[in-house]
């Protein structure tokens, strides 16, 4: 499948949009009309509730804007992709099953050739053939991780398994949601996720980190999260937090349906082969809320969950200024007829769009 590729902008003056095979492929992540923190961890396997699974690593319309949005954030702020020393094998581990898995999923765009060590890269989306020793940092522009994450979509995590634990020792971040690597940078997995309010309690990130830790070669898994963002803005880091925090306050009735987005991530692990860690990939998707609701079901169900939602998770999503405003937005689109389970669109076709 040949895919043609946005010109947009994910900072100001946005120019964003998703096309009417993006929206019917998004990843909604609501299989319920209610909302509670959970693990939901299946199997990353190719095909499923969104078109999204049909690849390793899922390229669409968005990856040439994306990819440059990120180079523009590296060169503002290098720091936003490390990796610390001894993740070495781990660096060549993702390089690889990265550009394996782009060249398998998407060989119209993708081609990687090998003479023993001696490899070949070529991306014809972002114009780059790269000709280098497989082991050999000297023989890329920059380092093995960086290098491959710069031609990837979402954020790329190194966690290495020591200690019957997970520690994040790497990653290539620039499209979070108000996180920091930098800061998080040798993180146990509790440390990290330590801010996450209600989960704890519950016991999930318990029961998360053991499944983690017994993750095998060749049986990687997926979940989604979600939370929301003002703008189809992907870089909303604490490091960036001047830029997009004020426009938390700028939702109104009128703008709602254009300018909130619901963000989410695709989140997938895979265990690397050479080096033991756990590649964590985070994938964003955004679609505006006036792009949700062409699909009904959609439309229905996140009025009820935004309604619904405990304020615990309110506050924790960042989400208390323009709750009320997207929920009565949303209203209208909700006439109370009951949906049906699981996250599929169920439509063949969307509504005409939103005026």
């Amino acid at each position: 499948m040949t895919l043609v590729f946005n010109e947009e902008n994910f900072r100001a003056p946005y120019t964003f949009r998703n096309s009417d095979q993006a929206i019917l492929r998004f990843p909604f992540p609501f299989p319920e009309d209610r909302y509670m923190y959970s693990v939901n961890i299946e199997p990353h396997v190719k095909g499923g509730a969104s078109a999204a699974f049909g690849a390793t690593f899922d390229i669409d319309e968005h990856y040439v804007s994306e990819c440059r949005d990120r180079a523009l954030t590296l060169e503002r702020d290098p720091l936003r992709s490390q990796v610390l020393d001894h993740m070495d094998a781990a660096q060549w581990d993702t390089l690889e099953m990265i550009m394996e898995s782009l060249a398998a999923d998407y060989p119209e765009h993708f081609k990687l050739t090998r003479d023993g060590d001696h490899w070949t890269w070529i991306n014809q989306p972002l114009g780059l053939e790269q000709q280098f020793v497989f082991g050999d940092e000297a023989t890329l522009p920059c380092p093995p991780f960086e290098y491959i994450t710069r031609q990837a979509q979402g954020d790329y995590v190194l966690l290495d398994h020591r200690d019957d634990n997970l520690f994040m020792d790497g990653g290539t971040v620039t499209t979070q949601a108000d996180w920091s690597l930098d800061f998080d940078l040798g993180m146990s997995f509790m440390e990290w996720h330590g801010p996450v309010p209600l989960a704890h309690q519950a016991g999930i990130f318990e029961r998360a980190l053991k499944f983690l830790l017994r993750l095998q070669l060749g049986a990687p898994v997926r979940r989604l999260n979600w939370t929301m963002t003002v703008n189809p803005r992907l870089d909303t880091s604490p490091e960036s937090y001047p830029e997009w925090g004020p426009d938390r306050a700028s939702i109104t009735p009128e703008n709602v349906g254009g300018k909130l987005h619901l963000r989410v991530e695709l989140q997938t692990l895979f265990r690397l082969p050479r080096s033991n860690a756990i590649l964590f990939c985070v994938r964003c998707y955004l679609i505006a809320l006036d792009e949700l609701v062409r699909v009904p079901k959609w439309g229905r169900r996140m009025h009820r969950v935004l309604a619904s939602l405990p304020p615990e998770l309110v506050d924790y999503k960042g989400i208390t200024r323009y709750r009320k405003t997207a929920v009565q937005w949303l209203s209208q689109f909700d006439d109370g007829s009951p949906t049906s389970a699981g996250t599929q669109s169920e439509a063949d076709r969307l509504e005409e769009q939103v005026t």
